[in-house]
């Protein structure tokens, strides 16, 4: 709330006219305390949107972090809420930040390291809701290849760690003991479904089996205190029910 009023600040830094500010080409993306600011070229970001910001939060008795702060082209890029912001040859594709993958195989590693004795299905429930906490927040981005690729880093570690737990044991015996057929995929660390067949076997979470669905941003206006919107908010859940079940297209 203490930075409600700060998109105001930044389009009245370029001026009140309509012409000024489609010139400046200003937008405001907020998430709490966090946000960005695109304009038109550096000069105006700079010399006007900068000094406009500051001065805003310093009324409020806040100040910008000089380390996350800085001025950028969008052709080299930037990381805002773990996610990499570019354009490649004039298209804008977002995806997940080589900070945050990073951050989720260090993860990843020291829970397999860290359990080098439990059972195959006490490992499964530590790593399953890190995996799919992780996947699910990215699914709205360009992020198949990073799925694919964390699945692959991940993968190399459990076979890592079930021959650590057998040194005289062969590869064929281990691939048989920790690694289940599933369809198509033949080396699902998973465990053997009980005899009484009531039950399945625990599987390890893939990335990769979570589809990508692009995220419908809310109208600008919209309010959810406001019983006028009330309809459009149902319309939007239930949209969003859909698109998890079905894998439908969403509604805007």
């Amino acid at each position: 709330m203490a930075l409600d009023g700060l998109e105001a600040a930044v389009y009245a830094s370029v001026g009140r006219s309509k012409l000024a500010r489609s010139n400046a080409q200003l937008n405001v993306v907020r998430y709490a305390d966090d946000f960005i600011v695109t304009g038109v070229s550096k000069e105006v970001l700079e010399c006007k949107v900068l000094p406009a910001v500051r001065q805003f939060m310093a009324a409020r008795g806040l100040e910008l972090s000089e380390e996350k702060t800085r001025i950028t082209n969008i052709a080299e890029g930037f990381d805002f809420l773990g996610q990499n912001v570019r354009k490649y040859d004039g298209k804008l594709l977002i995806k997940p930040a080589k900070k945050s993958v990073k951050s989720l195989l260090d993860k990843v590693r020291e829970i397999i390291k860290s359990n080098a004795s439990v059972t195959q299905e006490a490992l499964i429930q530590k790593l399953n809701p890190v995996i799919r906490g992780w996947a699910m927040y990215h699914r709205h981005v360009v992020a198949k290849a990073s799925f694919l690729s964390i699945d692959s880093h991940i993968w190399q570690r459990l076979w890592k760690w079930a021959r650590r737990r057998h040194p005289t044991k062969g590869a064929r015996w281990v691939r048989n003991r920790y690694f289940r057929v599933d369809g198509h995929r033949s080396w699902d660390f998973a465990t053997k479904a009980p005899a009484d067949g009531r039950t399945s076997g625990f599987r390890l979470f893939r990335a990769m089996t979570i589809p990508i669905a692009r995220h419908v941003k809310v109208r600008g206006l919209a309010n959810p205190f406001d019983s006028v919107w009330t309809t459009y908010f149902a319309r939007r859940r239930t949209a969003k029910r859909s698109v998890k079940l079905f894998g439908a297209t969403p509604w805007c």
